[in-house]
């Protein structure tokens, strides 16, 4: 039989070690026509990005109502239809693009009730 002495007491808990996070960096080399789309299609972001924010603005000048990102993701197939080369653009793109105006938006109103 075993001594008492001999089991390992129990320990406070120890301080977790710091998580090591690799990251990789992928620089990218685009031809001409490459480097081309990815400017058309970040003037494209930038525009419903744009709209994006002027629509809650007015929507809440107006008629004191906010619009949320589920409205505006809504509305994404109306504007393919209405704006053609916005059916070039990725959906996901889009939704993207609207998630992080909604983020930022919610960021703004956090900083503004602090």
């Amino acid at each position: 039989m075993e001594d008492a002495k001999d089991t390992p007491e129990p320990q406070a808990a120890e301080a977790p070690l710091p998580v090591r996070v690799k990251a990789y960096v992928y620089r990218l080399y685009p031809t001409r026509k490459q480097e081309g789309t990815l400017l058309w299609t970040l003037r494209r972001c930038k525009e419903l990005y744009n709209a994006g924010l002027e629509e809650r603005t007015l929507a809440y000048q107006m008629a004191g109502v906010s619009i949320s990102y589920r409205t505006q993701a809504d509305q994404l197939p109306q504007i393919k239809q209405e704006r053609p080369e916005y059916q070039e653009i990725h959906s996901q793109v889009q939704q993207d693009v609207l998630r992080r105006l909604d983020k930022a938006m919610q960021a703004f109103f956090r900083r503004v009730a602090e």
